[in-house]
């Protein structure tokens, strides 16, 4: 099959209607860069189109689609020259001591330092993490997207949480 018989079965209009917005937080929190994930995003659904059809259905749609996004970012620093980083700001999760991250990018300079740090967290860290926040998918599929379990998927988000967490409270 063909992107446009393909698109006909999966309704890709409804895709990217229910779909783009978890897209493009999570292209954005890998770029950083509006302008970056206006292109990817674009790109990512251009390419969902033409190759919708092997999409086998294991994962969540917007699994695949965060993947491809993924994809596309990468490519997109290769073509540019540019080097990759995920750097996210925005809906960062309350860390257990009390520190509420997700209201620290009002405060610039806060805001500054969360960058600095996600850009500099080791991987699986940074995708794990965006993965969760951004893309808000589950532990179970995130886990899928690296062949490991849910339980992997856990710790490893936790571990991020913690060194963002160890970071901010330095810096504060």
């Amino acid at each position: 099959m063909k992107g446009g018989e393909a698109a006909v079965k999966y309704d890709m209009e409804g895709i990217y209607r229910e779909h783009f917005h978890v897209v493009y937080l999570y292209a954005l929190g890998l770029s950083g860069d509006s302008g970056v994930t206006e292109d990817v995003v674009q790109e990512t659904f251009l390419k969902a189109w033409k190759h919708i059809d092997s999409f086998r259905g294991e994962c969540d749609i917007k699994t695949w689609l965060c993947r491809i996004a993924r994809n596309e970012y990468y490519s997109y620093c290769k073509k540019n020259r540019l080097v990759c980083g995920i750097r996210e700001t925005d809906s960062i999760p309350e860390a257990d001591s009390g520190i509420r991250f997700e209201q620290m990018p009002e405060d610039e300079e806060a805001a500054d330092r969360i960058r600095e740090i996600l850009h500099g967290m080791p991987e699986p860290y940074k995708e794990v993490f965006s993965l969760r926040v951004f893309g808000e998918l589950p532990f179970e599929k995130i886990g899928r997207l690296f062949g490991k379990s849910a339980n992997w998927a856990c710790v490893t988000y936790h571990r991020a949480k913690a060194m963002i967490r160890k970071e901010m409270e330095e810096f504060i």
